[in-house]
C-alpha cells in the first residue's frame, strides 16, 4: 500500500486519554478500528517515555493487524522505535527536511498548517498530508492558536494537491459545514473519544457524510 492509500479516508482519529471517560487508549483504539476508523494519530504529551513507549508497542500491533495507518504525534523517535506508519508535526517541531532524513521517504509526514502560506510551504519542503485547522475552538490542546475558519478550509480544499485533514473544534453537528466546502478526511477528538458509544457515534458521524 501507498503513501495515498494510507492515508485515503473519511475519519482521522486522535488518542486523548483524559477525555475518554476513563477508558485507557488501548480500549479507545479498539473501538475505533472496530467502527471502522483507518488512520489514528497516538497524541499523549504529558505521559513518561516508557509508558509510551509500551502503550505504543500494543497500538502498533493492534494497528498492524487491522490494517491501520499508525501515526505518532512529533516523537519521531518513537515512531522509530515501534515502526509507526509516521508522524506528525507541528511548525515549531523540527524542520520537516530533517524529519525526513531520519525517517526516510516510506515514512508518512504530516505538518499543521493555519494559513495558506504555511499550506503551500509544505508542500514545497515534502509534506505527505498537512492538517488543516484549527477550524473552530478548539480545547483539546492547551497549546492551540486561535481558529483559522471555514475560509482557509475553503482555499486548502481548492488549491492543494496532497491530501489533508481537517480538525479543531469539529463536532457530529458542524462536520457537514466542513465537509460540504471539501474536506474528505475529518478528524474529532473528544467527540469520538468522549462518546459513550464510540461505534455508535461514528456511525452517526459518518450517515452525516
Amino acid at each position: 500500500m501507498n503513501k495515498i492509500d494510507k492515508l485515503t479516508t473519511d475519519l482521522y482519529g486522535i488518542t486523548a486519554e483524559k477525555f475518554s471517560l476513563g477508558r485507557s487508549n488501548i480500549e479507545v483504539v479498539e473501538e475505533m478500528i472496530a467502527a471502522g476508523v483507518k488512520i489514528i494519530q497516538y497524541r499523549e504529551k504529558e505521559k513518561k517515555m516508557l509508558y509510551k513507549y509500551e502503550e505504543c508497542q500494543r497500538l502498533r500491533e493492534l494497528t498492524k493487524e487491522a490494517g491501520v495507518t499508525f501515526i505518532i504525534n512529533d516523537d519521531i523517535h518513537l515512531a522509530l522505535v515501534i515502526d509507526a506508519d509516521g508522524v506528525h508535526i507541528g511548525q515549531e517541531d523540527l524542520p520537516l527536511e530533517e524529519v525526513r532524513k531520519l525517517l526516510g521517504e516510506d515514512k508518512i509526514i504530516g505538518l499543521s498548517t493555519h494559513s495558506p502560506q504555511e499550506a503551500e510551504y509544505a508542500v514545497k519542503r515534502g509534506a505527505d498530508y498537512i492538517g488543516v485547522g484549527p477550524i473552530f475552538k478548539t480545547y483539546t490542546k492547551e497549546d492551540v492558536c486561535d481558529p483559522v475558519g471555514l475560509e482557509y478550509l475553503e482555499y486548502v480544499a481548492q488549491n492543494i494537491e496532497i491530501p489533508f485533514v481537517a480538525i479543531g473544534g469539529i463536532k457530529e453537528h458542524n462536520v457537514e459545514q466542513v465537509w460540504d466546502l471539501g474536506a474528505r478526511c475529518v478528524c474529532m477528538v473528544t467527540e469520538i473519544v468522549g462518546a459513550e458509544d464510540i461505534r455508535a457515534k461514528i456511525a452517526s458521524i459518518r450517515s452525516r457524510l
